[in-house]
């Protein structure tokens, strides 16, 4: 759910190319997740803001729990979170959490939030790279839209290839493991 809003509010600020970084260490039980976008960025003040919960740059609501929210989560296990912003060249928000740790919450499935992500924004390119150890995965939808041409990332078989492709690739990532991922 975290990358979820974090990919909410790179969209919310006008994102034309989002990332999706997530490496696993299993070794260390290191578990970093670090999304960055091009969007509006965002000033000082603002940024210095943005681990407060009671900060939103919203109007329909006087609280902002997203960041604040992954800053506890990070922090619960030991972790941390580090945030890069600059007006009118993007944000890079990026969680360090100790996987290990009884309060980290499991990644989730990743295949179905990239392809849901794609599909309901189709005119934004995302590129989600996943590592586990030394094994690497990429995924880009600007290599996707060149291959399909004219045909939208919006479309149900396209939207029906992206989850089987990023299933039986985290899946082979994870060394045909069973994972945390939702089947």
């Amino acid at each position: 759910m975290h990358i979820l809003d974090l990919v909410q509010n790179s969209l919310a600020a006008g994102a034309r190319r989002i990332g999706i970084v997530v490496e696993q260490d299993t070794v260390t039980g290191a578990l970093v997740v670090e999304i960055t976008d091009d969007g509006r960025g965002m000033d000082e003040a603002t940024s210095a803001s943005v681990f407060d919960p009671f900060f939103t740059s919203r109007t329909t609501r006087r609280v902002g729990l997203g960041l604040p929210m992954l800053q506890a989560t990070a922090e619960s296990t030991g972790g941390s979170v580090v945030l890069e912003t600059a007006v009118g060249k993007g944000t890079r928000v990026r969680a360090v959490l100790n996987a290990a740790h009884l309060d980290c919450p499991p990644l989730g499935d990743m295949a179905t939030t990239v392809a849901i992500t794609v599909a309901g924004n189709p005119k934004v390119d995302l590129f989600y790279s996943h590592a586990v150890d030394e094994r690497r995965f990429r995924f880009d939808t600007a290599d996707l839209r060149a291959k399909l041409g004219e045909v939208p990332l919006s479309d149900p078989a396209v939207y029906q290839w992206m989850m089987g492709f990023l299933r039986e690739e985290l899946k082979k990532l994870h060394g045909g493991a069973r994972t945390n991922e939702v089947s």
